[in-house]
């Protein structure tokens, strides 16, 4: 099965307003397209990644379904909600083949 990887990640405008940004986008959470949707606050943990403040991840079953959560009404309201308190947004959707996922190794 090929799937759809969508991952979109925020800076805020004033650091003040990253938990506003991840209460918008946490609308997303109800679309129904979505075969998995997350909002997370980056940990900053990586010395050079620290611009990012808030990552959506996504999966979904084909490029249709990534259109139809797109084309949603929840999927606008989060754009209307999120848009003017973001300065930076950064999207990439990858296709991915279960067969080519490497298993989770554990000890």
């Amino acid at each position: 099965m090929r799937m759809i990887r969508h991952i979109v990640f925020f800076s805020a405008r004033d650091p003040e307003n990253v938990e506003r940004i991840k209460a918008g986008l946490s609308l997303l959470t109800e679309n129904p397209h979505a075969l998995k949707l997350e909002i997370g606050t980056n940990v900053k943990t990586d010395q050079l990644g620290t611009e990012v403040d808030v990552v959506v991840y996504g999966e979904f079953a084909d490029a249709a379904a990534l259109a139809a959560y797109k084309a949603h009404p929840i999927y606008n309201k989060a754009t209307e909600t999120v848009r003017p308190l973001r300065e930076m947004r950064i999207a990439a959707d990858y296709e991915v083949d279960d067969a080519l996922t490497a298993p989770v190794k554990s000890d």
